[in-house]
Protein backbone atom coordinates (compact mmCIF):
# COMPACT_ATOMS: atom_id res chain seq x y z
CA UNK A 1 0.00 0.00 0.00
CA UNK A 2 1.43 3.51 -1.32
CA UNK A 3 1.35 6.71 1.13
CA UNK A 4 -0.36 9.46 -0.03
CA UNK A 5 1.23 12.66 0.85
CA UNK A 6 -1.81 15.51 2.15
CA UNK A 7 -1.04 18.90 2.36
CA UNK A 8 -0.61 20.63 5.77
CA UNK A 9 -3.96 22.48 6.72
CA UNK A 10 -4.06 25.91 7.54
CA UNK A 11 -4.66 26.40 11.27
CA UNK A 12 -6.33 29.65 12.21
CA UNK A 13 -5.47 30.51 16.05
CA UNK A 14 -8.23 31.89 18.51
CA UNK A 15 -7.61 35.04 19.25
CA UNK A 16 -10.09 35.24 21.70
CA UNK A 17 -9.14 35.14 25.64
CA UNK A 18 -10.88 32.44 27.49
CA UNK A 19 -13.33 34.07 30.46
CA UNK A 20 -11.41 32.55 33.95
CA UNK A 21 -14.18 33.18 37.20
CA UNK A 22 -12.53 34.69 39.52
CA UNK A 23 -12.80 33.30 43.24
CA UNK A 24 -15.63 34.80 45.05
CA UNK A 25 -14.28 36.92 47.82
CA UNK A 26 -13.49 36.35 51.50
CA UNK A 27 -13.35 38.60 54.45
CA UNK A 28 -10.33 38.56 56.69
CA UNK A 29 -9.70 39.12 60.18
CA UNK A 30 -9.86 42.57 61.99
CA UNK A 31 -6.62 43.23 63.50
CA UNK A 32 -6.47 42.35 67.07
CA UNK A 33 -2.82 42.89 67.99
CA UNK A 34 -1.57 39.32 69.76
CA UNK A 35 2.06 39.86 69.92
CA UNK A 36 2.28 37.32 73.03
CA UNK A 37 -1.59 36.02 73.50
CA UNK A 38 -0.85 33.84 76.57
CA UNK A 39 -1.16 34.67 80.23
CA UNK A 40 -1.06 31.85 83.24
CA UNK A 41 -3.01 31.82 86.16
CA UNK A 42 -4.46 29.11 88.32
CA UNK A 43 -2.44 26.84 87.39
CA UNK A 44 -4.33 27.62 83.75
CA UNK A 45 -2.48 28.67 80.49
CA UNK A 46 -5.38 31.55 79.06
CA UNK A 47 -5.94 33.39 75.89
CA UNK A 48 -7.40 36.59 75.84
CA UNK A 49 -10.80 36.73 73.93
CA UNK A 50 -10.13 37.99 70.32
CA UNK A 51 -11.73 38.36 66.75
CA UNK A 52 -10.96 35.69 64.13
CA UNK A 53 -12.80 35.20 60.92
CA UNK A 54 -13.48 31.67 59.16
CA UNK A 55 -13.91 31.03 55.79
CA UNK A 56 -15.25 27.80 54.64
CA UNK A 57 -16.24 26.82 50.73
CA UNK A 58 -19.13 25.38 50.03
CA UNK A 59 -19.64 21.17 51.22
CA UNK A 60 -21.27 19.55 48.68
CA UNK A 61 -23.92 18.27 52.16
CA UNK A 62 -24.51 21.76 52.04
CA UNK A 63 -25.86 22.76 48.83
CA UNK A 64 -29.13 24.23 48.44
CA UNK A 65 -29.57 23.98 52.07
CA UNK A 66 -30.02 27.96 53.94
CA UNK A 67 -27.44 29.60 55.35
CA UNK A 68 -28.95 29.44 59.17
CA UNK A 69 -30.15 25.90 58.42
CA UNK A 70 -26.12 25.00 58.14
CA UNK A 71 -25.24 26.56 60.86
CA UNK A 72 -27.82 25.16 63.04
CA UNK A 73 -26.77 21.64 62.49
CA UNK A 74 -23.34 21.62 61.33
CA UNK A 75 -21.94 24.44 63.93
CA UNK A 76 -23.94 23.27 67.77
CA UNK A 77 -21.93 25.03 70.03
CA UNK A 78 -24.16 27.58 69.87
CA UNK A 79 -27.65 28.57 69.29
CA UNK A 80 -29.77 29.03 65.90
CA UNK A 81 -30.71 32.60 67.69
CA UNK A 82 -27.14 33.18 67.63
CA UNK A 83 -26.49 32.50 63.93
CA UNK A 84 -29.53 34.22 62.49
CA UNK A 85 -28.41 37.39 64.82
CA UNK A 86 -25.03 37.40 63.00
CA UNK A 87 -26.19 36.80 59.63
CA UNK A 88 -28.50 39.62 59.98
CA UNK A 89 -25.82 41.93 60.87
CA UNK A 90 -22.98 41.48 58.72
CA UNK A 91 -20.88 38.90 60.78
CA UNK A 92 -21.55 35.77 58.46
CA UNK A 93 -21.61 36.70 54.86
CA UNK A 94 -21.57 34.76 51.19
CA UNK A 95 -18.66 35.83 48.94
CA UNK A 96 -17.83 38.97 50.63
CA UNK A 97 -21.97 40.28 50.23
CA UNK A 98 -24.21 40.33 53.12
CA UNK A 99 -26.73 37.60 53.04
CA UNK A 100 -30.31 36.48 55.04
CA UNK A 101 -30.80 33.83 57.09
CA UNK A 102 -33.13 32.39 54.23
CA UNK A 103 -30.00 32.39 52.00
CA UNK A 104 -29.81 29.26 50.19
CA UNK A 105 -25.62 28.09 49.36
CA UNK A 106 -24.42 26.69 46.09
CA UNK A 107 -21.56 25.05 44.99
CA UNK A 108 -18.66 27.05 44.70
CA UNK A 109 -19.59 29.56 47.58
CA UNK A 110 -17.23 30.91 50.32
CA UNK A 111 -18.85 31.44 53.74
CA UNK A 112 -17.50 33.74 55.98
CA UNK A 113 -18.07 33.95 59.87
CA UNK A 114 -16.25 36.68 62.33
CA UNK A 115 -16.65 35.74 65.15
CA UNK A 116 -15.15 37.31 69.03
CA UNK A 117 -13.26 33.77 70.01
CA UNK A 118 -13.22 32.28 73.11
CA UNK A 119 -10.55 29.68 73.53
CA UNK A 120 -10.93 27.13 76.83
CA UNK A 121 -7.90 27.06 79.24
CA UNK A 122 -5.33 24.27 79.45
CA UNK A 123 -2.81 23.29 81.57
CA UNK A 124 0.10 25.89 82.61
CA UNK A 125 2.20 22.63 82.54
CA UNK A 126 5.31 23.58 80.46
CA UNK A 127 5.48 21.02 77.07
CA UNK A 128 8.90 19.28 78.18
CA UNK A 129 11.41 18.21 75.75
CA UNK A 130 12.69 14.80 75.63
CA UNK A 131 15.52 15.25 72.80
CA UNK A 132 16.00 17.93 69.97
CA UNK A 133 18.09 17.97 67.46
CA UNK A 134 18.38 19.93 64.00
CA UNK A 135 15.97 17.73 62.28
CA UNK A 136 13.26 16.76 65.54
CA UNK A 137 11.88 17.72 68.48
CA UNK A 138 10.27 15.06 70.61
CA UNK A 139 8.28 16.31 73.34
CA UNK A 140 6.30 14.99 76.01
CA UNK A 141 2.67 16.80 75.64
CA UNK A 142 0.76 17.54 78.76
CA UNK A 143 -2.66 16.36 79.14
CA UNK A 144 -5.44 18.66 78.10
CA UNK A 145 -3.61 20.38 75.18
CA UNK A 146 -5.02 19.51 71.42
CA UNK A 147 -1.83 18.77 68.91
CA UNK A 148 -3.29 21.05 65.99
CA UNK A 149 -5.99 24.25 65.96
CA UNK A 150 -9.50 22.55 65.82
CA UNK A 151 -12.87 23.87 67.31
CA UNK A 152 -12.54 25.93 70.18
CA UNK A 153 -8.65 25.80 70.30
CA UNK A 154 -6.43 27.70 68.42
CA UNK A 155 -3.35 29.11 70.16
CA UNK A 156 -3.92 26.68 72.72
CA UNK A 157 -2.75 24.26 70.80
CA UNK A 158 0.78 22.04 70.79
CA UNK A 159 1.38 23.63 67.04
CA UNK A 160 1.01 27.28 68.23
CA UNK A 161 2.50 27.19 71.43
CA UNK A 162 6.00 25.98 70.40
CA UNK A 163 5.68 28.50 67.51
CA UNK A 164 5.43 31.05 70.32
CA UNK A 165 8.07 29.65 72.54
CA UNK A 166 10.37 29.45 69.17
CA UNK A 167 9.78 32.78 68.09
CA UNK A 168 8.36 31.71 64.45
CA UNK A 169 11.79 30.01 64.10
CA UNK A 170 10.40 27.18 62.68
CA UNK A 171 7.08 25.42 61.64
CA UNK A 172 6.10 22.87 63.91
CA UNK A 173 5.29 19.47 62.07
CA UNK A 174 3.62 17.31 64.23
CA UNK A 175 4.52 13.45 62.80
CA UNK A 176 2.11 11.22 65.38
CA UNK A 177 -0.79 12.78 66.60
CA UNK A 178 -2.60 12.04 70.78
CA UNK A 179 -6.11 13.17 72.05
CA UNK A 180 -6.13 16.03 73.44
CA UNK A 181 -6.36 14.32 76.94
CA UNK A 182 -3.98 11.99 77.15
CA UNK A 183 -0.36 13.01 77.35
CA UNK A 184 3.35 11.37 76.44
CA UNK A 185 5.81 11.36 73.62
CA UNK A 186 4.95 13.36 70.27
CA UNK A 187 7.50 13.96 67.47
CA UNK A 188 7.29 17.09 66.12
CA UNK A 189 9.39 17.68 62.79
CA UNK A 190 11.23 21.31 61.97
CA UNK A 191 11.21 20.91 58.32
CA UNK A 192 8.87 18.97 55.86
CA UNK A 193 11.87 16.26 55.20
CA UNK A 194 11.71 15.16 59.31
CA UNK A 195 8.05 15.51 59.44
CA UNK A 196 7.97 12.71 56.19
CA UNK A 197 10.80 10.53 57.29
CA UNK A 198 9.23 10.17 60.78
CA UNK A 199 5.79 9.85 59.85
CA UNK A 200 6.41 7.72 57.50
CA UNK A 201 8.20 5.17 59.77
CA UNK A 202 5.14 5.48 62.32
CA UNK A 203 2.58 4.38 59.44
CA UNK A 204 4.91 1.77 58.46
CA UNK A 205 4.48 0.00 61.74
CA UNK A 206 8.08 -0.36 62.10
CA UNK A 207 7.93 1.66 65.50
CA UNK A 208 6.52 0.08 69.08
CA UNK A 209 4.59 1.86 71.65
CA UNK A 210 3.60 1.85 74.84
CA UNK A 211 1.07 3.32 76.57
CA UNK A 212 0.51 3.51 80.48
CA UNK A 213 -3.25 3.50 81.76
CA UNK A 214 -4.92 3.53 85.42
CA UNK A 215 -8.17 1.84 84.94
CA UNK A 216 -10.44 0.68 87.42
CA UNK A 217 -10.55 -2.83 89.15
CA UNK A 218 -7.93 -5.51 89.51
CA UNK A 219 -6.72 -6.28 86.05
CA UNK A 220 -5.56 -9.79 85.56
CA UNK A 221 -2.02 -10.38 85.24
CA UNK A 222 0.02 -11.60 82.45
CA UNK A 223 -0.46 -11.28 78.52
CA UNK A 224 -4.23 -9.95 77.79
CA UNK A 225 -4.58 -9.28 73.87
CA UNK A 226 -8.19 -7.84 73.12
CA UNK A 227 -8.65 -8.18 68.44
CA UNK A 228 -12.16 -6.47 68.84
CA UNK A 229 -13.04 -4.34 66.19
CA UNK A 230 -13.78 -1.06 66.42
CA UNK A 231 -16.63 1.14 64.66
CA UNK A 232 -17.53 4.76 64.77
CA UNK A 233 -20.61 5.54 66.46
CA UNK A 234 -20.73 9.03 66.22
CA UNK A 235 -18.26 11.48 64.21
CA UNK A 236 -19.18 14.53 65.81
CA UNK A 237 -18.89 13.33 69.33
CA UNK A 238 -15.74 11.16 68.55
CA UNK A 239 -17.46 7.70 69.80
CA UNK A 240 -16.37 4.20 68.86
CA UNK A 241 -17.53 1.75 70.15
CA UNK A 242 -16.61 -2.49 69.99
CA UNK A 243 -18.75 -3.54 66.67
CA UNK A 244 -18.22 -6.95 64.25
CA UNK A 245 -18.72 -4.52 61.35
CA UNK A 246 -15.50 -2.44 62.31
CA UNK A 247 -12.03 -1.83 61.58
CA UNK A 248 -9.85 -4.36 63.03
CA UNK A 249 -8.20 -3.28 65.81
CA UNK A 250 -5.85 -5.26 68.47
CA UNK A 251 -3.84 -4.16 71.75
CA UNK A 252 -1.37 -6.21 74.39
CA UNK A 253 -1.86 -5.51 78.18
CA UNK A 254 0.40 -6.18 80.78
CA UNK A 255 -0.55 -5.03 84.39
CA UNK A 256 2.66 -3.33 86.02
CA UNK A 257 0.43 -3.02 89.29
CA UNK A 258 -3.09 -3.10 91.55
CA UNK A 259 -3.99 -1.09 94.61
CA UNK A 260 -7.02 -2.64 96.56
CA UNK A 261 -9.43 -0.70 96.98
CA UNK A 262 -9.74 1.61 100.51
CA UNK A 263 -13.18 2.39 101.25
CA UNK A 264 -12.53 5.53 103.66
CA UNK A 265 -10.06 7.17 101.37
CA UNK A 266 -7.10 6.29 103.36
CA UNK A 267 -4.93 5.88 100.52
CA UNK A 268 -4.31 9.44 99.89
CA UNK A 269 -5.63 9.64 95.94
CA UNK A 270 -8.46 11.96 94.71
CA UNK A 271 -11.35 9.96 93.42
CA UNK A 272 -11.44 11.88 90.08
CA UNK A 273 -13.18 11.25 87.21
CA UNK A 274 -17.08 12.50 86.35
CA UNK A 275 -17.93 11.73 89.57
CA UNK A 276 -16.56 10.53 93.27
CA UNK A 277 -18.38 7.28 92.92
CA UNK A 278 -18.34 4.38 95.37
CA UNK A 279 -18.11 1.57 93.13
CA UNK A 280 -14.52 2.97 91.86
CA UNK A 281 -13.17 3.08 95.40
CA UNK A 282 -14.58 -0.28 96.76
CA UNK A 283 -12.62 -1.72 93.26
CA UNK A 284 -9.69 -0.43 93.87
CA UNK A 285 -7.40 0.68 90.42
CA UNK A 286 -5.00 -0.89 88.36
CA UNK A 287 -1.48 0.07 86.39
CA UNK A 288 -1.84 -0.87 82.86
CA UNK A 289 0.85 -0.99 80.32
CA UNK A 290 -0.49 -1.11 76.57
CA UNK A 291 1.12 -1.96 73.62
CA UNK A 292 -1.85 -1.32 70.54
CA UNK A 293 -0.76 -3.35 67.31
CA UNK A 294 -3.09 -1.08 65.20
CA UNK A 295 -3.92 2.65 65.63
CA UNK A 296 -7.56 2.93 65.41
CA UNK A 297 -9.21 6.39 67.06
CA UNK A 298 -9.49 5.75 70.99
CA UNK A 299 -8.37 2.12 70.38
CA UNK A 300 -7.05 1.73 73.91
CA UNK A 301 -9.94 3.49 75.60
CA UNK A 302 -12.03 1.35 73.72
CA UNK A 303 -10.59 -2.07 74.15
CA UNK A 304 -10.34 -0.96 78.04
CA UNK A 305 -14.60 -0.53 78.60
CA UNK A 306 -14.89 -3.70 76.81
CA UNK A 307 -12.78 -5.40 78.88
CA UNK A 308 -14.11 -4.14 81.91
CA UNK A 309 -11.80 -2.08 83.05
CA UNK A 310 -12.32 1.24 81.75
CA UNK A 311 -9.55 4.21 81.98
CA UNK A 312 -10.54 5.66 85.80
CA UNK A 313 -11.21 8.94 85.32
CA UNK A 314 -12.49 8.59 81.19
CA UNK A 315 -15.44 11.07 81.17
CA UNK A 316 -16.87 9.35 77.75
CA UNK A 317 -15.86 5.46 78.09
CA UNK A 318 -16.34 5.52 82.36
CA UNK A 319 -19.39 7.30 82.43
CA UNK A 320 -22.14 5.30 84.05
CA UNK A 321 -24.69 8.71 82.95
CA UNK A 322 -23.65 7.39 79.44
CA UNK A 323 -23.02 3.74 79.61
CA UNK A 324 -25.11 2.75 82.65
CA UNK A 325 -23.84 1.50 86.02
CA UNK A 326 -21.98 -1.88 83.53
CA UNK A 327 -20.04 0.75 81.42
CA UNK A 328 -20.68 -1.61 78.20
CA UNK A 329 -18.50 -4.05 79.80
CA UNK A 330 -18.78 -6.76 77.16
CA UNK A 331 -21.07 -5.86 74.38
CA UNK A 332 -21.10 -5.84 70.60
CA UNK A 333 -24.45 -4.98 70.13
CA UNK A 334 -25.83 -1.49 68.75
CA UNK A 335 -28.91 -1.63 70.48
CA UNK A 336 -28.57 1.39 72.90
CA UNK A 337 -26.37 3.70 69.89
CA UNK A 338 -29.13 6.01 69.53
CA UNK A 339 -29.33 6.38 73.58
CA UNK A 340 -25.75 6.69 73.99
CA UNK A 341 -25.20 9.35 71.35
CA UNK A 342 -28.33 11.29 72.91
CA UNK A 343 -26.70 10.38 76.62
CA UNK A 344 -23.28 12.08 75.52
CA UNK A 345 -24.11 14.55 73.25
CA UNK A 346 -25.76 16.64 76.34
CA UNK A 347 -22.81 16.78 78.38
CA UNK A 348 -21.55 19.80 79.52
CA UNK A 349 -24.48 21.33 77.90
CA UNK A 350 -27.15 20.43 80.60
CA UNK A 351 -27.80 17.88 83.23
CA UNK A 352 -29.27 14.58 82.45
CA UNK A 353 -30.84 13.47 85.68
CA UNK A 354 -34.12 12.31 83.75
CA UNK A 355 -31.76 10.24 81.79
CA UNK A 356 -30.28 8.18 84.76
CA UNK A 357 -32.65 8.11 87.32
CA UNK A 358 -31.04 5.12 88.47
CA UNK A 359 -28.02 6.79 90.08
CA UNK A 360 -29.31 10.70 91.00
CA UNK A 361 -26.56 10.51 93.87
CA UNK A 362 -23.64 10.27 91.02
CA UNK A 363 -25.33 12.91 88.97
CA UNK A 364 -25.32 15.21 92.20
CA UNK A 365 -21.73 14.04 92.99
CA UNK A 366 -20.89 14.92 89.23
CA UNK A 367 -22.16 18.65 89.69
CA UNK A 368 -20.53 19.24 92.65
CA UNK A 369 -16.98 18.37 91.58
CA UNK A 370 -17.40 19.30 87.32
CA UNK A 371 -16.02 22.48 86.27
CA UNK A 372 -16.57 23.62 82.74
CA UNK A 373 -19.75 23.79 82.14
CA UNK A 374 -22.35 26.60 81.07
CA UNK A 375 -22.36 29.74 83.83
CA UNK A 376 -25.26 31.44 82.94
CA UNK A 377 -22.98 34.78 82.02
CA UNK A 378 -22.57 36.09 78.63
CA UNK A 379 -19.83 38.29 76.94
CA UNK A 380 -19.88 42.08 76.87
CA UNK A 381 -18.66 41.85 73.24
CA UNK A 382 -20.43 39.45 71.78
CA UNK A 383 -23.03 37.53 73.89
CA UNK A 384 -21.32 34.31 73.57
CA UNK A 385 -22.80 32.26 76.56
CA UNK A 386 -19.47 31.56 78.60
CA UNK A 387 -17.76 28.41 80.68
CA UNK A 388 -16.79 28.39 83.79
CA UNK A 389 -12.90 26.50 84.58
CA UNK A 390 -12.18 23.70 83.93
CA UNK A 391 -11.47 21.55 86.94
CA UNK A 392 -8.35 19.56 87.46
CA UNK A 393 -9.15 16.27 86.85
CA UNK A 394 -11.34 17.38 83.68
CA UNK A 395 -7.47 18.70 82.00
CA UNK A 396 -6.68 14.96 81.12
CA UNK A 397 -7.59 11.15 81.14
CA UNK A 398 -5.19 8.72 83.04
CA UNK A 399 -3.46 7.76 79.66
CA UNK A 400 0.00 8.38 79.04
CA UNK A 401 1.83 7.45 75.76
CA UNK A 402 5.40 6.52 77.63
CA UNK A 403 7.15 4.93 74.82
CA UNK A 404 8.55 4.74 71.03
CA UNK A 405 10.80 2.05 70.13
CA UNK A 406 12.33 1.63 66.65
CA UNK A 407 11.55 -2.24 65.87
CA UNK A 408 15.26 -2.40 64.39
CA UNK A 409 16.82 -0.71 67.83
CA UNK A 410 18.08 2.58 66.26
CA UNK A 411 15.89 4.65 68.52
CA UNK A 412 13.89 4.87 71.91
CA UNK A 413 12.25 8.04 73.42
CA UNK A 414 10.57 7.37 76.70
CA UNK A 415 9.33 9.59 79.54
CA UNK A 416 8.94 8.34 83.50
CA UNK A 417 5.93 7.06 85.12
CA UNK A 418 2.91 10.07 85.35
CA UNK A 419 2.44 10.96 88.55
CA UNK A 420 -1.29 9.68 88.77
CA UNK A 421 0.75 6.19 87.94
CA UNK A 422 2.90 5.51 91.27
CA UNK A 423 2.27 3.99 94.32
CA UNK A 424 -0.12 5.72 96.25
CA UNK A 425 1.17 7.65 99.89
CA UNK A 426 2.11 5.22 102.10
CA UNK A 427 1.47 1.57 99.71
CA UNK A 428 4.60 -0.07 98.07
CA UNK A 429 4.50 -0.60 94.72
CA UNK A 430 6.76 0.12 91.37
CA UNK A 431 7.92 3.56 91.07
CA UNK A 432 9.23 2.56 87.61
CA UNK A 433 8.33 0.56 84.49
CA UNK A 434 9.74 -3.31 85.26
CA UNK A 435 11.21 -5.88 82.42
CA UNK A 436 8.70 -8.14 83.58
CA UNK A 437 5.63 -6.04 82.56
CA UNK A 438 7.15 -4.56 79.65
CA UNK A 439 4.11 -5.22 76.95
CA UNK A 440 6.82 -4.74 73.97
CA UNK A 441 8.75 -7.44 74.92
CA UNK A 442 6.15 -9.56 74.34
CA UNK A 443 6.69 -12.42 72.60
CA UNK A 444 3.58 -12.38 70.07
CA UNK A 445 4.17 -15.58 68.63
CA UNK A 446 3.68 -17.61 71.69
CA UNK A 447 0.14 -15.80 72.48
CA UNK A 448 -0.91 -16.38 68.82
CA UNK A 449 -0.12 -13.56 67.33
CA UNK A 450 0.74 -13.80 63.39
CA UNK A 451 2.53 -10.12 61.95
CA UNK A 452 2.24 -10.49 58.27
CA UNK A 453 3.94 -8.66 55.63
CA UNK A 454 1.99 -5.43 56.72
CA UNK A 455 2.81 -5.55 60.27
CA UNK A 456 -0.70 -6.28 60.94
CA UNK A 457 -0.99 -8.86 63.66
CA UNK A 458 -3.75 -11.23 63.31
CA UNK A 459 -5.25 -13.01 66.84
CA UNK A 460 -6.35 -16.24 67.10
CA UNK A 461 -10.03 -15.80 67.79
CA UNK A 462 -10.08 -18.61 70.85
CA UNK A 463 -7.06 -16.79 72.85
CA UNK A 464 -8.83 -13.15 72.56
CA UNK A 465 -12.17 -14.73 73.38
CA UNK A 466 -10.83 -16.08 75.95
CA UNK A 467 -8.88 -13.60 77.87
CA UNK A 468 -12.49 -11.33 77.61
CA UNK A 469 -14.26 -13.41 79.02
CA UNK A 470 -11.93 -14.09 82.19
CA UNK A 471 -12.00 -10.53 82.54
CA UNK A 472 -15.29 -9.05 82.07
Amino acid sequence: MSLVPVPPRTVTPIKTTPKLTPPPPVITTPCDPLPDPYYIGDGLRRVKPYHFTYNTHCKERWRGRTLVDIFAEEFRDRSQEYYADSISRGLIVINGKVATPATVIKNGDVISHTLHRHEPPITASPIAIVHEDADLLVINKPASIPVHPAGRYNHNSVVEILRSQYANAFNPSPCNRLDRLTSGVMFIGKHRAASERVATEIRARTVRKEYVARVVGEFPEGEIVCEKPILQISPKLGLNRVRANGKTARTVFKRLAYYPPCEDGADGQPRDGPADLPWRALRGYSIVRCMPLTGRTHQIRVHLQFLGHPIANDPIYCNQRVFGPALAAGESGGEDDEDVITRLGRMGKEEVAEAVAYHDEIVDGYQKRRGEKMTGEKCDVCGTELYSDPAPHELGIYLHARKYADEAGRWAYETELPAWALPPPGVAGPTEPTPETDPLAVDLAALGVEVDGDTEATVKESKAATAAAAIV
